[in-house]
């Protein structure tokens, strides 16, 4: 029988990170990128459906989207948020994904860019995962290497975010090594803002108790406040933005303390 060539981890890990990025792959481009045979990938691709990380199209692969959302397809705002900016965002929860280590207990808050995080690391091993987002929970909860802990709380509409007293209770119960949080604007003096009073209460008991907070957002929020306070920019440790995002625009941040990584 011939020996069936296959695709080491780092080389599978290598498919799903091109394909966060670009949101499709082909085999003809994988087989260049890889340097092995359409066949290898192919068996690469099909292990990866099988264990609910993508779906295989004709020649190819694209992001397995969960079903979850199909009831809110014409109706919610998350929805409509997430189609904004896809590639910056997809960039940005790659990057993010970098600074967590297998065995780290991390907090993700609710967002569309905090989802392209969750969406980084289902792959991963050994991760616990501490958030308010019912929708990165159900994303991440087939996976058997990573556990997943929802806060209480009541559901914010159409967003997928668990908020109020119980949200904010369960989230003060564990302390994390890191914390991703998004936000609507980020400001050198104004600090971190939502225009989600009641996510803002989470997001900040999220912080309170991580050793790290990174703060995930594309270069049009450097600069923007929003109606309601997260946090002061001396909370922040590390901001993950977009790779066009203008010097002037990261200067102010950067001069604040805040590590700034262009994706």
């Amino acid at each position: 029988m011939a020996h069936q060539a296959l695709v080491p981890p780092d080389r599978t890990e290598e498919i799903l990170k091109e394909l966060l990025r670009t949101g499709e792959v082909s085999v003809a481009d994988l087989v260049r990128q890889l340097n092995v045979s359409p066949a290898t990938i192919r068996r690469a691709l099909r292990s990866l459906e099988r264990k609910g990380l993508l779906r295989r199209t004709h020649g190819g692969a694209i992001p397995l989207e969960p079903p979850l959302y199909e009831p809110f397809r014409n109706v919610s705002s998350f929805q409509e948020q997430e189609k904004h900016r896809v590639i910056e965002k997809r960039q940005i929860g790659l990057a993010a994904a970098e600074l967590i280590a297998d065995g780290e207990t991390i907090a993700i808050g609710a967002g569309t860019t905090t989802t392209q995080v969750a969406r980084s690391i289902r792959h991963r091993k050994g991760i616990t995962i501490v958030t308010n987002a019912i929708n990165i929970a159900m994303e991440l909860s087939h996976r058997d290497d990573l556990k997943v802990m929802v806060t209480g709380g009541w559901v914010s509409g159409s967003w997928f975010a668990l908020v109020g007293p119980g949200a904010i209770h369960s989230a003060g119960e564990m302390f994390v090594d890191k914390a991703f949080i998004g936000v609507d604007g980020i400001h050198a003096e104004r600090g971190l803002t939502t225009n989600y009073p009641d996510q803002a209460t989470i997001h900040r008991a999220m912080i309170k108790q991580a050793r790290r907070t990174i703060v995930v957002a594309d270069h049009h929020k450097l600069g923007v406040v929003g109606t309601a306070l997260i946090c002061l920019i001396t909370d922040v440790h590390t901001l993950i933005t977009n790779h066009t995002a203008p010097d002037d625009a990261v200067a102010p941040l950067s001069a604040a303390g805040v590590e700034v990584l262009r994706a």
